[in-house]
């Protein structure tokens, strides 16, 4: 016993300050894509090419990103000769609707509060039930982390809980193939209302790179009203955390 307190001591606090203090992220991260279109060469289409998910479009007002397709992956970066595409560290990317999504460079618009009829019953407290939708893990891993010390979701009062009747709403992650599409609606079918839906990572929202695949249904935006757009491949747990604290109102900038 004695050894273990003292090792608790020796590790001290571990729960990160946020949101008192901005987190600190690596260089590499890849956050909120930065687009100069006055470095974009005209009729050049290697950016668009090069995308897997068809995220990129070169439109007369200049270049856009579906960060719902985005998965992420520089290729876009990695070919475009002059650096017109460049992706910062900003982490808080969660939307409350699919087209706030379609960024073009210039403000983008962060996840805002729930309703407030709906507010008022979850706006101290939200359990969430979790939902693996044919997912490859990763979204999953970083749903899971947010239970850890580093993060202790459970101070905000966010829990995730093992059963859609103890839940107030469902999170979904994977592109949802066939063989999970009925498991999916069964859950959000669970679920007493009033409820909300998130949608976590690219397969959930687009269908990430199994987009328009045969055996996939492009996530869950065509399934059921979505309540909160949370992009990545997989998301940042940061990223995750920060959608969830505007859904609830604790995070007003």
């Amino acid at each position: 016993m004695f050894k273990v307190l003292l090792a608790r001591l020796q590790q001290k606090h571990r729960t990160i300050a946020y949101p008192k203090k901005e987190p600190v992220l690596p260089d590499r991260f890849r956050g909120l894509p930065i687009l100069d279109n006055s470095q974009c060469l005209k009729n050049c289409q290697e950016c668009v090419s090069v995308c897997p998910t068809n995220a990129i479009q070169c439109t007369e007002k200049g270049l856009q990103i579906d960060l719902g397709r985005c998965l992420f992956c520089t290729e876009c970066t990695s070919v475009c000769p002059k650096g017109a595409i460049q992706f910062s560290t900003e982490y808080r990317l969660a939307t409350r609707t699919r087209q706030d999504l379609v960024f073009d460079g210039k403000v983008f618009e962060r996840a805002k509060i729930l309703k407030d009829s709906i507010h008022k019953l979850f706006g101290r407290s939200l359990k969430l039930r979790q939902v693996s939708a044919a997912g490859c893990n990763a979204c999953e891993a970083d749903i899971n982390v947010l239970g850890t010390p580093g993060f202790d979701l459970g101070r905000f009062g966010i829990q995730i809980v093992a059963s859609p009747r103890h839940a107030d709403g469902i999170v979904v992650t994977g592109p949802v193939s066939e063989n999970m599409k009925l498991a999916v609606e069964k859950t959000y079918k669970a679920v007493a209302n009033p409820k909300v839906v998130i949608a976590v990572g690219s397969c959930a929202i687009s269908g990430g790179p199994f987009l328009d695949h045969k055996e996939v249904h492009n996530g869950i935006t065509d399934l059921f009203p979505v309540d909160l757009f949370i992009p990545g491949c997989p998301p940042h747990p940061m990223t995750i955390l920060d959608g969830f604290l505007r859904l609830m109102g604790r995070l007003k900038q």
